[in-house]
């Protein structure tokens, strides 16, 4: 395991708690345990979340696959942070990433890390959230890992110079119920869904593109097995709640241009949610790239193999986003 991997993960041990106390993983055995914070992390909010529970959540990891394969999930989010990954020969081009997990955990790995080493070799600056969980207590649940990657992008935005990327060029990439989220963001930016707190608030959280790899796009669970729905409204949501957060019925002129991912053999997420966003993109004379896969399955991330055409999606992908502002 790389050091900038064990980096990463000692620093979600870290930033889960939130006032507990620092914990690990992995066991001190291990020779992959992380004994360091990340480089370069900050908080979303100067305070608690809005809406926080009464009670903090406590921390929760599951590791699955023994090394060097192991696969961290993530739940028990008390404080969203943001962790920043600087490439060698930084470009100005950015990334906000959002890990997928079904609104009930976050992959930081496979939808976090990975990737974000990926493109920093493309020279882009990568920025991994690690957004809160609607099912965990949270006050208005529906629209916390909204106000969330809102929030982040605001933050971004107004340290663009710290970070030596240019605030134009900052775009989000998401995976799965992480891609509903990035969807959502492209459609919502500009809705109110927390009170402004300092001055970055007064920055667009608009992404200059989007990036969707299997994504969730409707609330409909006939176009879904997975548990996004139940875990982003709770039990009997009314249909207006539903439409509300459906990110393809509320495309417009002002969307920006996306790039899609998906496998027509994905048992989890229906591909008609990746259809049925390319064809509003369509309807609205939205700019849209879709790579729809004969074969793939869910989850892939970065992870096909080398024979399937779909594992050139990252390429592809780096080469879209410099044509749309990345």
């Amino acid at each position: 395991m790389s050091a900038d991997r064990r980096t990463f993960l000692g620093g979600m041990a870290l930033l889960a708690g939130s006032g507990a106390a620092a914990q690990t993983p992995f066991s001190a055995s291990d020779p992959a345990a992380p004994f360091f914070p990340p480089k370069e992390r900050f908080p979303l909010w100067p305070g608690k979340p809005p809406g926080a529970p009464k009670k903090p959540l406590a921390p929760d990891w599951t590791m699955n696959n023994p090394p060097p394969n192991s696969e961290l999930w993530l739940r028990g989010i008390n404080m969203p942070e943001v962790h920043v990954y600087r490439p060698a020969r930084a470009d100005g081009s950015s990334l906000l990433m959002l890990p997928g997990g079904g609104y009930g955990f976050l992959s930081v790995q496979n939808e976090g890390l990975d990737p974000a080493e990926r493109f920093n070799a493309e020279r882009t600056t990568v920025f991994i959230l690690t957004y809160r969980l609607p099912s965990e207590g949270w006050t208005d649940r529906a629209v916390v890992p909204l106000q969330d990657a809102q929030r982040a992008m605001r933050l971004i935005r107004s340290r663009a110079a710290d970070f030596k990327i240019d605030p134009m060029r900052l775009g989000v990439l998401g995976f799965s119920a992480g891609g509903h989220l990035a969807a959502d963001l492209a459609v919502s930016h500009w809705a109110p869904t927390y009170k402004f707190v300092d001055g970055a608030d007064q920055q667009s959280a608009r992404p200059a593109f989007a990036g969707l790899v299997y994504p969730v796009i409707t609330m409909d669970t006939h176009f879904s097995e997975g548990s996004s729905q139940p875990n982003l409204f709770g039990p009997n949501p009314p249909a207006e709640r539903i439409a509300a957060r459906s990110p393809a019925l509320h495309i417009t002129a002002d969307t920006p241009p996306s790039f899609v991912v998906a496998a027509f053999d994905d048992g989890l997420i229906h591909i008609d949610n990746s259809l049925i966003w390319i064809d509003a993109c369509r309807k609205a004379k939205v700019p849209v790239e879709a790579h729809l896969l004969a074969e793939g399955g869910h989850g892939f991330g970065l992870h096909l193999p080398k024979d399937n055409p779909g594992s050139r999606w990252p390429d592809l992908f780096a080469l879209w986003m410099r044509k749309h502002g990345g």
